[in-house]
């Protein structure tokens, strides 16, 4: 399969050139190894036993090969990151290693090698433009930048969306036929509480309550449910439910597996807005696995079939749209200093389903919209925040499934979500 550009390889250019290491981090799958390999000299990978067993042995093999090292799976022999930090301490220059990891660094780690020497960058899966479909029209650093200009039309629609929620943005799964690629994404699933987690020093004592929790909080995606009524909903009618601190344990190695990727809630900084609830919304790394765990296929899809936890409107197939825009969109942001989130007021009069933050504070917001028209009462928590805030507010966007891009009379782009690029 030919090697599909990605978003990360831009700031891949701009950066390791001029950076000692640089860590790739993200869940199985969302293609790492591919990334790095192709900028590597040296590649070890520790998902081998005789590499891992070189590396266990003499520590100093990794910095004895050829440069640039790409070390996969570093987290399987966890003293390779104390190791590679000592090397960049006493040799700084660009480009020496790469490092993948389907675990987070943990916060002793972290604490232990220092800030500064090993730079981590997140990688998703596929975003809807790097899947190929269409060449977008609108980018998110032209918004930033001011551009009122919104144009573009396609051919793509809903049908072709809910084909993209089940293919998914793994590059290794997406291009199986339907039967095989629905095993690949169970398997995955079923793999990540019988091998990852104890991979990675995880005990489950009762994998059929992880599992259930988890697919509970699938079927939350694209919602802030509190982690109680997750629970609840993933033991209805058991008394004896696992501990709130045993779900948290799981809850945070889950979260360092990248398996869920929660987008946080808003609180800026020197803002006059006030009680904003802290809650994240919910999501799993793609929205094709949060698909196969409530079960609803393509059709069931299209007619609105699919039971959510904590749902207070909208179908399954719109929580799944809203969970792709957003995975595509955070995929797309790199090293732009943008960050996401979402709002919402305490007493949920407004909530807005992005929230694209820029270091020098400046905002996007951008509501997620299953549908191909946009009214008023769309854009109502819109010009509520551009009330709020005024000018520090750059660009007010719809993501749509619609066919056209272009900015209504009140100026908020409506963008179809195929045509929206980095």
């Amino acid at each position: 399969m030919a090697y599909t550009r990605r978003a990360i390889d831009d700031d891949l250019d701009e950066l390791f050139p001029h950076l000692a290491a640089i860590a790739i981090e993200g869940a199985k799958g969302v293609g790492k190894t591919a990334t790095a390999t192709r900028r590597a000299t040296t590649v070890i990978s520790l998902n081998e036993a005789r590499d891992r067993e070189l590396v266990g042995s003499d520590s100093d093999y990794i910095v004895d090969r050829e440069p640039p090292v790409f070390i996969d799976e570093w987290q399987l022999v966890p003293d390779v990151w104390e190791r590679v930090r000592v090397a960049v301490d006493e040799d700084a220059h660009g480009g020496r290693f790469l490092l993948a990891g389907s675990a987070g660094v943990s916060a002793e780690t972290r604490v232990h090698s220092g800030a500064g020497r090993i730079v981590r960058m997140h990688m998703r899966p596929l975003s809807f433009p790097e899947r190929g479909i269409v060449t977008p029209t609108v980018s998110l650093s032209s918004l930033f930048d001011g551009t009122k200009d919104i144009s573009g039309r396609t051919d793509v629609d809903v049908e072709v969306y809910v084909d993209e929620i089940l293919r998914s943005g793994f590059p290794g799964i997406r291009h199986l036929p339907d039967a095989p690629r629905r095993v690949q994404l169970d398997s995955y699933l079923e793999r990540i509480v019988d091998r990852d987690l104890p991979e990675n020093g995880v005990f489950v004592r009762r994998p059929a309550a992880l599992r259930a929790w988890l697919n509970a909080y699938a079927a939350a995606t694209a919602t802030d449910a509190s982690y109680s009524t997750i629970l609840d909903a993933a033991t209805p009618g058991e008394g004896d439910k696992p501990t709130r601190q045993t779900v948290a344990a799981y809850r945070e190695h889950l979260h360092r597996l990248f398996v869920l990727d929660p987008l946080e809630a808003w609180h800026p900084a020197l803002s006059p807005l006030k009680r904003l609830t802290k809650s994240p919304k919910h999501h799993l790394v793609d929205a094709a696995l949060a698909a196969r765990v409530v079960g609803v296929g393509r059709d069931g899809l299209l007619r609105g079939e699919g039971e959510r936890v904590a749902a207070e409107s909208g179908t399954w197939l719109g929580a799944l749209f809203e969970s792709l825009v957003v995975q595509s969109i955070r995929a797309s942001l790199g090293i732009a200093g943008v960050r996401a989130y979402h709002l919402r007021t305490a007493n949920t009069d407004h909530e807005i389903d992005l929230i694209l933050e820029g270091e020098d504070r400046r905002v996007i917001a951008v509501e997620v919209k299953l549908a191909a028209t946009v009214s008023d009462h769309d854009v109502r928590h819109l010009n509520w925040l551009r009330s709020e805030i005024g000018d520090r507010l750059v660009d007010r966007v719809v993501v749509t499934t619609g066919r056209d891009a272009y900015r209504r009379r009140d100026g908020v782009a409506v963008v179809p979500l195929a045509l929206l690029g980095r």
